[in-house]
């Protein structure tokens, strides 16, 4: 046997091999389209935060940081959440940056969940979820949400509860489906756990992003959920700078310690230069409150200029993606329609396929609009030109 054939014998991830964002990246590329797919900004972040990272570096902060992060950002980010949410986190025990959300992640399940151990998570997800899951040696349990509302059925929640339920992963704002989990959701999910040992991985990247009025309903939100939640989020998700890769976590003392023994010997430390940038440009509550309102005129302008497409739009309360629906008119796949999006017509959309672990079709596809105005307005005309078949 050749080390090839031994080396994809024993694979951790066999089934893990070139994804569907990786085939629409290249096809895109190919083709030149038009980038409504990838859940990243095209547009510049502000000037400010540049010249705050430029200065850091020009002062000589480029070695390593405290291996928890900056003291200045873990304290504006501590005052940050407990003027929002409510919840006091310690600086010393309780907060850690992170070298972006994905890293966070990763963490808090190689820290927490074991071989044997079940961890439940809701379907359309990020696709990161169950590989880190399956790499401790545990089984991720991937429950749908109820389309088309993308609704938690929390009675499928108590059914799926066995004594090896070590995690749960919830994600608000939810990428893909830009749904929000509601105080009653989070009062439900109050009630399962309850006198059990379930730690919960909450994925808030987006957490400043909701629509129409709508308030973040994260697990610092809720006293008694906090006390069992890992809080993971992203300044680069916030500030438009997904390039930067800093992300933090949240959690009680006991939980952090072990979060924390994975991320010293996988990370150490975040970049030093962007955290010291962060922390001042933290102190200003309105660069981070007003995005919800940034955001919401991008989508309400794609909204309005897809309103005579042949799609039908889902509703978006929050994160910067929406989902178009094309069953009325097309019985492609999702995955042949965004090909034919590429190909056809320039534009790149991403299938909600990809977002399942079985590959369910909802004949719905996804679209960004962290984008700019033109790009918005080309894509829109793309999509525009699509006709029943």
């Amino acid at each position: 046997m050749t080390i090839t054939a031994a080396v994809q014998q024993r694979s951790k991830l066999p089934d893990v091999g070139t994804t569907i964002f990786s085939v629409i990246g290249q096809l895109s590329a190919q083709h030149n389209a038009i980038n409504l797919s990838q859940g990243a900004p095209n547009f510049p972040c502000d000037a400010a935060l540049v010249a705050g990272v430029t200065r850091a570096m020009q002062q000589g902060h480029n070695q390593y940081a405290p291996m928890t992060g900056n003291a200045a950002l873990k304290e504006a980010l501590a005052e940050k959440v407990l003027n929002l949410y409510g919840q006091q986190y310690d600086v010393a025990s309780e907060v850690l940056i992170t070298a972006s959300a994905s890293e966070g992640l990763y963490s808090a399940i190689a820290g927490l969940v074991h071989a044997g151990d079940e961890v439940i998570f809701f379907e359309p997800a990020f696709d990161s979820y169950a590989p880190i899951v399956r790499l401790q040696g545990a089984k991720a349990i991937g429950l749908k949400l109820q389309a088309p509302d993308f609704t938690i059925n929390w009675d499928e929640v108590r059914a799926a509860i066995t004594p090896r339920t070590r995690m749960m992963i919830l994600n608000t704002p939810h990428n893909p489906s830009a749904q929000v989990l509601s105080r009653d959701d989070l009062e439900q999910l109050a009630a399962i756990t309850r006198h059990t040992d379930i730690v919960l991985l909450s994925d808030e990247v987006y957490e400043h992003i909701l629509f129409d009025g709508r308030q973040h309903q994260g697990m610092a939100t809720h006293p008694e959920l906090a006390q069992r939640s890992v809080i993971v989020s992203s300044f680069g998700k916030t500030f438009h700078v997904t390039g930067w890769r800093v992300g933090y976590c949240l959690a009680p003392a006991a939980l952090m310690e072990e979060v924390l023994k994975v991320h010293q010997f996988m990370m150490y430390a975040a970049d030093t230069p962007m955290q010291v940038a962060f922390a001042d440009y933290l102190r200003t509550p309105q660069n981070y409150l007003l995005l919800g309102t940034f955001y919401q005129q991008k989508r309400d302008l794609l909204a309005s200029l897809l309103q005579d497409s042949s799609f039908r739009l889902l509703p978006s309360a929050g994160s910067f993606f929406m989902l178009a629906s094309y069953q009325h008119f097309s019985d492609e796949s999702d995955s042949e329609m965004v090909k034919r999006l590429i190909v056809d017509h320039g534009v790149a959309t991403i299938p909600l396929s990809a977002f399942y672990t079985d590959g369910t079709d909802h004949k719905l596809i996804r679209l960004s609009f962290a984008k700019d105005e033109a790009t918005l307005r080309a894509g829109a005309q793309a999509l525009c030109q699509v006709k029943p078949r």
